[in-house]
């Protein structure tokens, strides 16, 4: 199968440095090609350049891009896209001044939606799960990292998984697997913390690795719910069956799930609300991606991490939806690099690095995604015709796609 992209009017995202991943000031460049072709064979790049260039010779799919820009599509590293019902309800518990703590103390948050949860079957959860997979495809996302955690009992967090590999098995996109065991205490453990973090390590975690169910092991490290101690015991377990940590660290306070992170040579940290000097300090040389969720911090009215002190200390960052039901109902990746720009003060090419490269990082799929290299996927969003690459967050609620290329096909 051979795809040409023609009449590109810009192709961004161009990057054969070899690099895994982009630091610091380096974020600030992405390299782009004015009026420039694109083709792919077997699902991977093989060749681009400009329209003058254009080899002879047919393609068995041809695609006019009339102008747009096109990029590496979106590899959001953080979701939670597979849970029953919404929970506008609490949408409106925010409105009159609840917390997000306030509201799971009361019962809603991530036990309401392990309730619900709990009574929902497997057809049931991939039937309302794959249209959210659409619905991020529209925006211009090409992979995505899916966690469980509203399960919170072995027998809902093993359903959770086996819809996430069915969503793996039905859709182009690339999904990477997290479990996300310790979301929350389950209700029936509530007051005996410590039993809950024995019931992971002793029995959810090898029946999880017994399956092959999960890349990844991640925990909720921060003030409420978890703390560095039981992450690490946590990280460590879940180490021994081959998953690689991740970490739900500092949204609601400076918990040190950074440092454990760092410690235990976690892939991603995330949310990262509350990080100053000694957290930054821990990351800087490490192998840790910290990965931003500007849409959680928008949604909840929550300050915002200090994304671009981050960036001139040195570090690169990746930002991503949190697509759940609770705190970030989108997966809309346009309107999240819009908001690292306006919020996070984020210039365009470092939300886009940050959204693409970056984001790969966190999932360990940097070799194979997030940058428009010869020989790696073939995931490309196309847009509409626009004036320049900064009209992408600039027109922050405007639906900008014109087309979805993954591995090497038209989807959208």
């Amino acid at each position: 199968m051979k795809l040409i992209i023609k009449n590109i009017g810009q192709l961004a995202g161009i990057d054969e440095s070899g690099r895994e991943r982009i630091m610091g000031a380096d974020m600030k460049e992405l390299r782009t090609l004015d009026n420039a072709y694109i083709t792919a064979e077997d699902g991977m790049i093989t060749a681009y350049g400009s329209m003058s260039e254009l080899p002879e010779g047919r393609a068995d799919e041809e695609i006019d891009a009339r102008g747009g820009i096109v990029l590496p599509a979106f590899c959001d590293s953080h979701t939670h896209i597979v849970y029953a019902g919404s929970r506008e309800i609490e949408f409106v518990d925010k409105i009159n001044g609840l917390s997000y703590e306030e509201i799971a103390k009361r019962g809603g948050g991530i036990l309401n939606s392990a309730d619900r949860l709990h009574t929902a079957g497997e057809q049931e959860l991939f039937d309302e799960a794959m249209p959210r997979l659409q619905q991020m495809m529209a925006s211009g996302t090409g992979a995505a990292e899916i966690k469980s955690g509203y399960g919170l009992s072995t027998e809902d967090e093993l359903k959770m998984l086996r819809v996430i590999r069915r969503m793996a098995e039905a859709s182009p996109m690339t999904i990477r697997a997290t479990f996300l065991g310790a979301h929350a205490v389950a209700r029936n453990y509530i007051g005996r913390q410590s039993e809950y973090v024995d019931l992971i390590c002793r029995e959810m975690i090898p029946a999880v690795a017994a399956e092959g169910l999960a890349d990844f092991v991640d925990v909720f490290c921060d003030r409420g719910f978890f703390t560095p101690e039981e992450t690490a015991r946590m990280l460590e377990c879940g180490a021994k069956y081959g998953m690689r940590p991740k970490i739900h660290a500092n949204e609601l306070a400076a918990s040190g799930g950074i440092q454990v992170g760092v410690k235990y040579e976690a892939l991603s940290v995330d949310h990262l609300e509350f990080t100053g000097d000694e957290e930054i300090a821990a990351l800087l040389g490490s192998k840790t991606m910290p990965t931003i969720l500007p849409g959680a911090a928008f949604f909840l009215g929550m300050n915002y991490p200090p994304a671009r002190k981050m960036i001139d200390a040195g570090l690169g960052v990746a930002i991503a939806s949190d697509f759940n039901p609770g705190s970030s109902p989108s997966g809309n990746m346009k309107f999240i690099v819009s908001l690292a720009c306006i919020k996070l003060r984020m210039n365009p090419q470092e939300a886009l690095n940050a959204a693409t490269l970056n984001g790969a990082y966190a999932m360990g799929l940097q070799k194979t995604h997030g940058s428009i290299t010869r020989g790696k996927k073939a995931n490309l969003w196309i847009t509409q015709p626009v004036s320049s690459l900064e009209f992408l967050p600039y027109a922050y609620g405007t639906s900008l796609t014109a087309g979805l290329v993954l591995n090497g096909q038209k989807v959208l």
